[in-house]
């Protein structure tokens, strides 16, 4: 009889170890996809920290871009267009002349005295003459100048007022000796033209 008695416990019994099984592994399951979720969700916490950075240099950099962008506009604006001799078929020499008279000017406008004018005509260091030396004639001037402080002044604010495209590639000043406010200048220059 206690087998029988036995009998109709076994059954809840099993039931009973059956659902505390279940509710034990249900209940690690649970605790896995909480943690999952929990790492879900500081990894999304991190990923969305990143992106508001991202998104901060991003927005910085464009802005930058913009900026950039506008000043090659008001570069390109000011730019200087190239001479442009008014004849065809002419060497070098010929081309640079007329600009190179306009110097000439200035500099005796400004009443300067130049010692010695050394040109170079198309050097092939020169970035329009390597990259288009057919469409674009160059010449360097290395000048020894002598001037006082207000002439020399003038000339340069002539010179950046120039209409045409130039290069002021250096300007070495070294005061006189015996007079301070007599300047020796070494000025190099290149001109350009634009052939048609």
């Amino acid at each position: 009889m206690n087998n029988e008695k036995l009998k109709q416990f076994l059954t809840p019994i099993a039931i009973a170890a059956g659902a505390i099984l279940l509710s034990v592994w249900l209940g690690m399951q649970l605790a896995t996809n909480i943690e999952q979720i929990m790492q879900y969700k500081n990894t999304i916490a991190t990923k969305e920290q990143e992106l508001k950075e991202l998104n901060a240099k991003l927005k910085k950099f464009q802005e930058e871009e913009k900026q950039e962008a506008r000043k090659m506009a008001e570069s390109a604006a000011k730019s200087k267009p190239f001479h442009k001799p008014a004849a065809t078929g002419m060497n070098t020499e010929a081309v640079i002349a007329g600009e190179f008279t306009e110097i000439l000017e200035l500099i005796r406008a400004n009443q300067i005295k130049v010692r010695t004018i050394k040109y170079e005509y198309d050097p092939q260091d020169d970035a329009f003459v390597k990259g288009a030396g057919g469409k674009y004639k160059a010449a360097r001037l290395n000048m020894e100048m002598i001037a006082n402080y207000t002439n020399y002044n003038n000339f340069l604010k002539e010179l950046y007022k120039h209409e045409h495209f130039l290069d002021i590639q250096s300007v070495e000043i070294v005061p006189y000796k015996k007079n301070k406010q007599i300047l020796l200048i070494n000025f190099k220059l290149k001109l350009y033209s634009q052939m048609q």
